[in-house]
């Protein structure tokens, strides 16, 4: 079974095959999308006519949440409170043929099951039109599902907590919770309103920008620079509002922000779609990072994985899921993963155009461990875009030895290409990148390790080139090392 502390195409397999039992305790929904095209306006005013052609209805809301993670490979069991009409019938059976286990939903005589409807025209969201009853559960039907969640908590490796404020998860919820927290291995929770749940002391809270906005009484900053160093500022604070070990900050199209306790902060880079009517990215999201915590992924690793299963939905129209398989091909994907150095200084070329500021940083990156993602995350912090120059194999045997790489370079160069914060990598021959310093001429040259820059032979070349050297937190070549000798002698 692989290291679940590496980000590589092995892991979402490796987690599937652990099937850990994720207790889903939430607002659930049914999202229904109409589909079909439009060439007129009505006659009675002037709204447009659209002749559907398609309709489905699939989970929404926490049931999203939870189809996501039996399609990611974990044992899910959705708890909630949905209305006994049809609706309901349909996100029931909806859940069990997607492989939710939902003997704890709970039916609420005489509630209306929320709907969110949409209706699209060719490529454009005509309107959307929500109907279902919100406010607090009935006393009697607020106890059944109190119990339901006690009887869920039994035996599950994680609980995820998605309060969208629809009424349903009431005191008595939170009291039933409560009263085992100390048994929940971890509890991740996803809400609108992050203070009732500060109580519970969560491992992981994933607030959104505008909910982190509440959380520090005022808005944000627009640009997704200046609002992660607030928020970096913040931290303390946001610790101590939301009671949680381990805040992950979700920006939409700015991706999202780690920040952990004493560990410095770590940013993932969405790759979005052109705005299209995808729903539910971030049920996805917080789904794969549950998963992949609850089965001992290193938190920096389980939101690169996050970011990554949310990058594969939003290329989709409607409410997506992304299985297992589908991360791992998303993960394993060497299409483009090597730059042909032509084409590399022409993309360089248009990336300068459009006013991005281009940092460069090499290595054999053999063995990909927590010290590097680190490394390439605060590299990628230095400008708009990271070029990754890799070693060949036959330049890792020259300076490392005759037993080095042990993964090979289309192999390195594809796990590298899977990290968020990496825009390209190139391979090159050469002790030193040298020649690609010169033709690419980034603004930054980035370099891990006990140096100064006069010690590099390449300081010279960038400064000459107009750039800046820049030395990042030291990274020694014993973690790779270390990580070596474990997977051949295995654990002690």
């Amino acid at each position: 079974m692989s290291d679940l502390r590496a980000l590589t195409p092995e892991l979402p397999r490796s987690l599937a095959a652990r099937r850990p039992r994720i207790a889903v305790i939430g607002d659930a929904l049914l999202d229904g999308w109409m589909t079909g095209t439009c060439d007129r306006l009505c006659r009675e005013a002037p709204a447009p006519v659209v002749d559907v052609s398609t309709v489905d209805h699939v989970p929404g809301g926490a049931a999203n949440t939870a189809v996501n993670l039996a399609a990611l490979g974990a044992e899910s069991v959705v708890v909630t409170a949905v209305g006994d009409d049809v609706a309901g019938d349909q996100l029931v059976a909806a859940l069990r043929g997607e492989g939710v286990r939902t003997e704890q939903v709970v039916r609420a005589t005489g509630r209306r099951t929320i709907t969110k409807r949409r209706i699209i025209a060719g490529d454009q969201l005509v309107v959307r039109v929500d109907d279902g009853d919100r406010g607090p559960l009935a006393p009697d039907v607020s106890a059944r599902l109190a119990y339901a969640v006690s009887r869920s908590l039994i035996g599950a490796d994680a609980v995820l907590v998605c309060d969208y404020g629809t009424g349903v998860l009431g005191p008595e919820v939170v009291e039933a919770i409560k009263a085992v927290r100390e048994d929940i291995p971890l509890l991740v929770v996803d809400a609108h309103s992050l203070a009732r749940w500060r109580e519970l002391s969560p491992d992981v809270v994933a607030p959104n920008a505008n909910e982190l906005a509440e959380l520090l009484g005022g808005p944000l900053p627009s640009d997704a620079r200046s609002r992660v160093e607030v928020l970096e500022r913040e931290r303390g604070a946001l610790a101590e509002l939301t009671g949680a070990r381990a805040v992950m900050a979700t920006l939409d199209r700015d991706g999202a922000l780690l920040l952990d306790g004493e560990e410095p902060p770590h940013r993932t880079w969405a790759r979005p779609a052109p705005e299209t009517f995808t729903a539910g990215a971030g049920d996805t999201f917080v789904a794969a990072l549950t998963i992949a915590v609850a089965a001992g992924t290193p938190l920096s690793t389980a939101a690169e994985l996050a970011q990554a299963a949310a990058d594969v939905v939003v290329h989709r129209p409607g409410t997506a899921v992304c299985t297992w398989a589908e991360l791992a091909e998303r993960l394993g994907s060497d299409q483009e993963a090597l730059s042909e150095p032509d084409r590399l200084v022409k993309a360089v070329e248009e990336h300068r155009a459009a006013g991005q500021r281009i940092v460069f940083t090499n290595g054999c990156f053999d063995v990909l461990h927590r010290g590097h993602v680190a490394y390439l995350n605060q590299a990628k912090r230095l400008g708009d875009v990271l070029v990754v120059a890799l070693n060949s194999d036959k330049g890792v045997r020259r300076l490392k030895g005759p037993e080095r790489p042990v993964n090979t370079e289309s192999d390195r160069a594809a796990v590298l290409a899977g990290l968020s914060c990496v825009d390209h990598v190139v391979l090159f021959d050469d002790d030193t990148p040298a020649e690609l310093l010169r033709a690419l001429r980034p603004e930054v040259y980035a370099k891990g390790g006990d140096y100064t820059p006069e010690m590099l032979p390449e300081t010279p070349i960038v400064h000459a080139l107009g750039g800046e050297v820049r030395i990042l937190d030291y990274l020694s070549d014993h973690s790779t090392t270390a990580v070596i000798d474990r997977i051949r002698t295995g654990p002690s």
